[in-house]
């Protein structure tokens, strides 16, 4: 039975305002992504790392409310799980500040078994920093031996600034094992600046990856290759917003049971309907304060 194997950071959010706590809740579109999977009953196993502290307590639990596997998830005992303060300002603006230690051994998780078709999501932070970069470089590369479709989220953590110079290396090698990529306009303006949707497809994705999905401001959502979009209305929840579509495009990719030989003969009409159930998937899962999609969608 194919399944879906989610690579990404653990965190807590916490929402201030006024200087005080107003939510707490898991962050990361990994996470979330894997959570609305979990939920809506497909077999998805998490691979990440996080503390024995009360703060990875909180994670490992959500996790296990929606029915995601965490075996692949090193807890190890010296450190603090990653917790990012999201300070909201007057003006609609964010401050946002990271907290978290590491063990020295970073990453020491146990691989989950990949088989053919199985669907491999990861991205961001871990996709990119040294030192879990090079360890989850092996495991997406052997996914990729191993005939795995690799969903690619590029971007950079909230709060968190890199030169593009240091990290732009691994950010290729990603997309250059990729099937599919994501990426809001946010982030394509962080990796490439000055670009527009179309420049930085023609320019960069396409080389390495036709199937190269762009979200704009405005939450269209674009099939670049075929020109191919989808409309959806306005959120204040953007996290909610883009782990639902992550997770409503991979739930199409089973419901459709799109293989990765097949990914490449799909026509603009599947890319419609394959888009147009992502997009649904993102609007229940923004209006959920788990930003999760419900089960019974």
């Amino acid at each position: 039975m194919r399944k879906i194997i989610a690579i990404g950071e653990s965190v807590l959010d916490t929402i201030f305002v006024d200087n005080k706590p107003v939510r707490s809740f898991v962050g990361g579109r990994i996470a979330c992504a894997a959570a609305s999977l979990g939920q809506i009953g497909l077999p998805t196993q998490f691979v990440s790392e996080t503390t024995t502290d009360a703060v990875g307590d909180i994670i490992i639990n959500y996790l296990h409310q929606h029915h995601v596997g965490t075996t692949s998830v090193d807890r190890y005992p010296d450190g603090a799980t990653p917790f990012a303060a999201i300070f909201q300002q007057a003006d609609g603006t964010r401050q946002i500040i990271n907290y978290g230690s590491y063990a020295k051994t970073r990453f020491d998780v146990i691989w989950p078994r990949i088989d053919e078709d199985d669907i491999v999501l990861f991205g961001s932070l871990y996709a990119i920093d040294l030192p879990q970069r090079e360890r989850l470089f092996e495991l997406i590369r052997h996914a990729a031996e191993r005939k795995a479709i690799l969903v690619y989220l590029p971007g950079f953590q909230h709060g968190i600034s890199y030169r593009l110079t240091k990290v732009m290396p691994h950010l290729l090698e990603n997309l250059d094992l990729s099937d599919i990529v994501i990426a809001h306009q946010q982030d394509v303006q962080a990796i490439f600046p000055g670009e527009n949707r179309d420049q930085a497809y023609r320019n960069h994705f396409e080389f390495y990856c036709r199937n190269y999905i762009h979200i704009d401001n405005n939450l269209t959502t674009t099939h670049c290759a075929t020109g191919t979009d989808v409309n959806a209305p306005a959120t204040d929840n953007l996290l909610g917003w883009q782990a639902g579509l992550t997770a409503g495009l991979i739930a199409a990719l089973f419901k459709h049971e799109i293989t990765r030989e097949t990914l490449t003969q799909i026509d603009a009409q599947m890319w419609r309907q394959i888009l147009s159930e992502a997009v649904d998937a993102a609007n229940n899962a923004a209006g959920n304060e788990d930003n999760c999609v419900n089960p019974t969608h």
